[in-house]
Order: C-alpha cells, then structure tokens, then sequence
C-alpha cells in the first residue's frame, strides 16, 4: 500500500523545509556537485560569503544590463517621436505643395486662356483691318 501524504501542511513544516533548503543552497559545495549558475567546470566557493558576494554580483550585472535595455528603449521611443513628427510636418508640406501646385496650375491656364483670347481680337482685327483695306481699293 502507498505511502499517506499529509494533504495540509502546517507552518512549521512549511518553515523548516525552507530554512533547510536555505541551508542546502548557502553551504559549501562537494567536488562531486555542480555549481548551478557555473556549470561544472567553474571554480568552487569555500565560505558562504563568497557564494552570496557571486550570486550579488550576478544580480548586479543583471541589473545594469537591464538599466542599459531600459535606457536603450527610451532612446528607442524618442527617436520614434521625432520620426513621427517629422513624418507629420512632411506630410503637411507635401498637402500643402499640392494645394499651391494645384492653384498655381489653374493660374497658369487662366492665363493661358487670357493670353489666346488677345491673339484671338489681334488677329481679328487684324484680319478685319485688311479687310476694310481690300474694300476700300475696290470701292475706288
């Protein structure tokens, strides 16, 4: 028959089982056990400082790498701000540009129309000019 398991645990045990596993993790290590955060290869600690200085150490790194990640990111959004808002002021150049362009071309051709309709008298009158003249010499 199996083993009965206490289905709840007390705080004592609860308590002993961390203060031991506590215990465990900060005591020396034997040569046959690997390091956990080295692997085996890596160098062993003899007193329990040692081990927290490293394990500290480590948190540290961990630490400024992620304030580089953090400032990196913030740079990253800033840059996007600028880009965004130059996106913008290019976007309203160029609907600007097409308005004046647009304005400027309907200039244009009202001065072209201007500019046909003048030769148009010009040479109407011109026309009507000789023709008064060719009258004129028949007439007499």
């Amino acid at each position: 028959m199996p083993p009965k398991f206490k289905r709840h645990l007390n705080d004592d045990d609860v308590t002993g089982s961390v203060k031991s596993e506590r215990r465990n993790l900060l005591e020396d290590d034997s040569d046959e056990e690997e390091d956990f955060f080295l692997g085996p290869s890596g160098p062993r600690f003899g007193p329990r400082n040692d081990k927290i200085k490293h394990v500290q150490n480590q948190v540290d790194e961990v630490i400024d790498v992620m304030q580089e990640n953090i400032t990196k990111v913030i740079e990253r959004g800033e840059r996007l701000d600028e880009l965004q808002d130059k996106s913008e002021s290019l976007s309203d150049n160029a609907t600007a540009f097409s308005n004046r362009s647009k304005q400027l071309r309907r200039q244009m051709w009202w001065r072209g129309c201007k500019i046909k309709a003048i030769m148009a008298l010009v040479a109407g009158i011109l026309l009507l000019v000789i023709i008064i003249l060719i009258v004129m010499k028949y007439r007499t």
